[in-house]
């Protein structure tokens, strides 16, 4: 599977000072195929290592961090010979050894020459202030795949080109803007995992067996994120993790007006209600990367992060795929979502998903008295506005207050509609496919 990621790789590889990378993501977005397929690739040489199979190897850490003795003895655990100059090593599941991170923070100031990148599934949460190389290390976070990289992996390269080639004033033929509708919603179905992507692209040709294949795959990774929740969750209660994640899609679904509420404490778990009893639930699931959290602002002024509050947000599962496996939608369901009216809530986790796939790091969303704009940005030092439509109907009231309020340099809005630049109005209509390439040079 093709992933963008890829060129932060290159680029960290090329970079004239670089630091050890430190790969965070969810189980299953592809880091360790990738990681692997690039230093095959651009690397004389790669040594790997996975610290989940391999307690024999964490034990090397136990002692001292001195790089030349730890390359001695990954060399001589590995059978081969390590040149820290031109080859690289790929530390896997480094969360299973918290001294390896650890030992990063000495690879950046004893060996800076040394080529050496780690990642790990569950890095986020396992991460501790003892163990963590401040400052001695550089990030980078994957994603599931985006509905680019999801037409990459099933081989629609057609519609990839077509998709980079489009500008601001371009015009979507209706049998393009039809079949990119088409595979988005065949993305609502699949999601952008890696595995559930490539089965797929082997039965496409079957849609209904596809779907099936697809919807077991997805139920056994589920089955596995919940094995993770109980193996994991340390100190937090893995119950309260497993009704916090069950709780988001059922609570997207109970949405009213075609719009996502905030997400609310009362009956998640029984007898808890308040913020502070769930708060660790929360940020497990966020830091594991099977939840994405929404900000919600009282304001539309920079900074967003100063106008927010820490128990009022909205919260999306981090894969579109899985939101639909979560809460039992059929695949049939979905795919009969046409130009029509539909359920808000899955069109605003799709946008989610692209605006962090494209690069944002944390979102935001705005909310007056009677008035919600999905999403703000900021774009180029202004705040913009995005509301986000699930068909064709594009009257949107709460943006004409926010308009009228805060007088944004334009507006987006989000729908089934094609390409429409409302230039009188300084409005940007895209089609929902387009979220990840917003805005539109």
């Amino acid at each position: 599977m093709q992933r963008n990621f890829t060129q932060r790789l290159i680029a960290w590889k090329n970079a004239t000072t670089r630091k050890p990378l430190l790969i965070k993501g969810v189980r299953q977005t592809g880091k360790t195929y990738t990681v692997t397929e690039f230093g095959n690739q651009y690397f004389p040489k790669m040594h790997y290592v996975n610290f989940e199979q391999s307690e024999q190897i964490c034990r090397i850490f136990d002692k001292d961090l001195i790089p030349k003795r730890l390359i001695e003895e990954l060399s001589f655990a590995l059978d081969t010979t390590i040149n820290i100059t031109e080859d690289l090593i790929f530390l896997d599941e480094i969360q299973a050894c918290p001294r390896a991170i650890t030992s990063l923070k000495y690879f950046q100031e004893g060996m800076s020459e040394l080529a050496i990148c780690a990642a790990g599934s569950l890095l986020g949460v396992h991460l501790a202030p003892y163990s963590f190389p401040v400052g001695k290390v550089e990030f980078l976070k994957v994603y599931p795949m985006s509905f680019e990289e999801f037409l990459l992996g099933i081989e629609d390269n057609k519609s990839v080109d077509y998709l980079n080639e489009l500008h601001i004033n371009s015009e979507i033929p209706e049998i393009v803007h039809t079949h990119l509708w088409q595979r988005l919603k065949h993305y609502f179905v699949v999601g952008g995992l890696p595995e559930v992507v490539e089965t797929f692209r082997e039965h496409q040709d079957n849609l209904p067996n596809a779907f099936e294949l697809v919807r077991k795959k997805q139920t056994e990774l589920i089955d596995a994120y919940y094995a993770d929740m109980a193996k994991h969750s340390g100190k937090v209660n893995a119950m309260h993790i497993d009704r916090v994640w069950k709780a988001v899609p059922a609570q997207l679904a109970k949405s009213q007006d075609n719009t996502t509420q905030r997400f609310t404490f009362k009956d998640v778990v029984p007898g808890v209600n308040r913020y502070n009893k769930l708060a660790g639930a929360i940020d497990w699931l966020e830091a594991a990367g099977l939840i994405i959290k929404t900000h919600i602002c009282n304001a539309a002024e920079l900074p967003l992060s100063a106008y927010t509050k820490e128990n009022i947000f909205k919260l999306y599962v981090a894969d579109i795929g899985l939101l639909g496996a979560l809460g039992n939608l059929s695949p049939t369901t979905i795919m009969q979502y046409n130009f029509g009216t539909y359920k808000g809530y899955f069109a605003e986790n799709f946008v989610a998903q692209e605006f962090l796939s494209s690069g944002e790091k944390d979102l935001y969303s705005w909310q007056g008295r009677q008035s919600e704009i999905e999403f703000l940005r900021e774009i180029d030092g202004n705040i913009i506005p995005i509301e986000v439509k699930s068909g064709n109907i594009t009257h949107a009231k709460s943006l004409k207050t926010f308009i009228d309020r805060y007088r944004p340099s334009y507006s987006v809005i989000f729908s089934g509609k094609n390409l429409y630049i409302d230039n009188a109005k300084h409005i940007h209509h895209y089609p929902l496919y387009l979220a990840g390439k917003t805005p539109l040079n």
